[in-house]
């Protein structure tokens, strides 16, 4: 939906994935998000906890404190899973092009050797900034602010499960909200083609990406596809801080 190609909403983009090859096609790239998620999800969460912990040893913990640990940890786990990330949005974006365009990759080994061979391993880091900018913002907008509102709501009286659900919901929607525009700019950038007479790429950086997508289709059109997305980054926050507090509780028990 953030192709460069022909634009299309929720309903029909799924109605059409679902005419050309079924159910099957909605999961497009499964493998590579599943990888992803290994390297990128635990990193950061990982991360976050070690950095937090070793500052605290030095000075009392604050919400710029967590931000800044956050922040830091969500950058470096999108370096370390950014050939997973590349190899995802090829691998889902391939059928949404046109069939003179397509690269008809056959799987995540298959998007990634080709990737390797074909375009230099370095491929897999070029355009990687704006990938790096949305992991800094959405460690400071989901996990620094799922602390805060869990705060927040339990001076409301809201506790346990309540307030776990709440505040990873909250998380959810502040950190879709503000790297939508990132999001976008990413796949623009890692499923782009250089230009057929001048040989270069038409996407060059975070900001120079959205402002000429802005420029040329408009604003929302960095919001393409926010429903799929909130629903996706709202899902998966809650589900992760679900499991994140039923392990810490099981570590702890031990």
């Amino acid at each position: 939906m953030q192709n460069p190609g022909k634009q299309l909403g929720f309903l029909p983009f799924a109605s059409n994935q679902l005419k050309q090859g079924g159910i099957a096609n909605l999961y497009n790239g499964l493998g590579a998000g599943i990888w992803r998620q290994i390297f990128y999800a635990s990193s950061r969460y990982g991360l976050f906890q070690v950095f937090r912990d070793t500052l605290a040893q030095h000075r009392e913990m604050d919400f710029i404190s967590r931000l800044s640990c956050a922040t830091a940890a969500g950058g470096l786990a999108a370096l370390i899973s950014c050939p997973c990330e590349v190899s995802l949005v090829r691998l889902s974006n391939d059928a949404t092009l046109p069939e003179a365009e397509r690269r008809n990759y056959k799987g995540v080994v298959d998007t990634f050797s080709r990737i390797a061979s074909e375009e230099g391993v370095a491929a897999f880091w070029r355009g990687s900034m704006p990938f790096v900018t949305r992991a800094c913002l959405v460690g400071a907008t989901q996990v620094a602010t799922y602390d805060q509102f869990k705060t927040i709501y339990a001076g409301f009286g809201i506790k346990g499960n309540a307030n776990v659900c709440a505040s990873s919901f909250t998380a959810g929607l502040v950190y879709s909200v503000i790297t939508m525009p990132f999001e976008s700019a990413k796949n623009r950038m890692a499923s782009q083609k250089p230009d057929p007479e001048t040989g270069k790429l038409p996407y060059r950086g975070t900001l120079q990406t959205i402002q000429t997508v802005a420029g040329a289709e408009g604003a929302l059109a960095l919001y393409n596809g926010f429903f799929p997305y909130f629903l996706r980054c709202g899902g998966h926050t809650v589900l992760m801080f679900f499991a994140v507090e039923k392990m810490q509780k099981m570590y702890k028990a031990t």
